[in-house]
């Protein structure tokens, strides 16, 4: 099912109708400042299930909590004052942030490795979203390749493999086309084509900054 929406004003209709599929253990395709995205409640276990067998992945790192405010990374993952401030710098955009998770987000999430990528999008439609659940979304980018049987992916073991870049053919354009992928409840269609591009993944879980995937955010700055 696919919902329009104006961007700049943004039904709440809509957005209550979205947030109560998501509840419900749904999973919403929804645009974000680089492309489309698939997304749960970070809340559902169900979700949860349905969006990693979709997916076909395995590795944690491919995984992203978008947020709406950057309080909200401190209340996931652990964070001092020298990440807040990368972080503050780049947000909201085109970023993925590596963090050490806390307890309390790793049993939610029942993760496999103790990192998980965090991000503000530069994009009305997911933070009304998240403002409309009050909480952040559990999401993966939303690619072609999911419209057909997902082929289990096994996780590195070395947590500094980088990730490798997502192949522009295998993204999508318009909503209208992830409305043909099974499991996804709602189509959030802003009505404009998202670019073929990804985000910048950080991995800022150790001393050093790590670029795990270059994308569309400028690294370094």
């Amino acid at each position: 099912m696919i919902e329009y929406v104006v961007s700049s004003n943004i039904d709440d209709r809509v957005l209550t109708r979205a947030a109560r599929t998501l509840e419900s253990g749904g999973l919403v395709a929804l645009p974000t400042d680089t492309s489309w995205s698939l997304a749960c409640s970070l809340r559902s276990p169900a979700g949860i299930k349905k969006l990693r067998a979709l997916s076909g992945e395995r590795d944690e790192r491919h995984f992203t909590l978008l947020c709406s405010d950057i309080s909200q990374f401190g209340e996931l993952c652990s964070m001092d004052n020298s990440r807040f401030r990368l972080i503050r710098r780049l947000s909201p955009g085109p970023y993925v942030f590596i963090l050490k998770t806390l307890l309390g987000t790793e049993k939610a999430l029942d993760i496999r490795r103790r990192e998980t990528g965090v991000r503000i999008p530069d994009h009305p439609v997911p933070l009304a979203l998240i403002e409309t659940l009050q909480h952040p979304l559990y999401s993966i980018t939303a690619k072609k390749s999911m419209q057909e049987e997902p082929e289990l992916i096994i996780a590195a073991a070395n947590d500094e493999t980088e990730l490798p870049p997502i192949p522009e053919e295998d993204l999508f354009e318009g909503g209208w086309e992830l409305d043909g992928i099974n499991g996804v409840n709602l189509v959030l269609d802003d009505g404009e084509e998202r670019e073929r591009i990804f985000s910048t993944i950080l991995d800022i879980s150790g001393e050093d900054v790590k670029l795990l995937r270059q994308g569309a955010g400028q690294w370094p700055v």
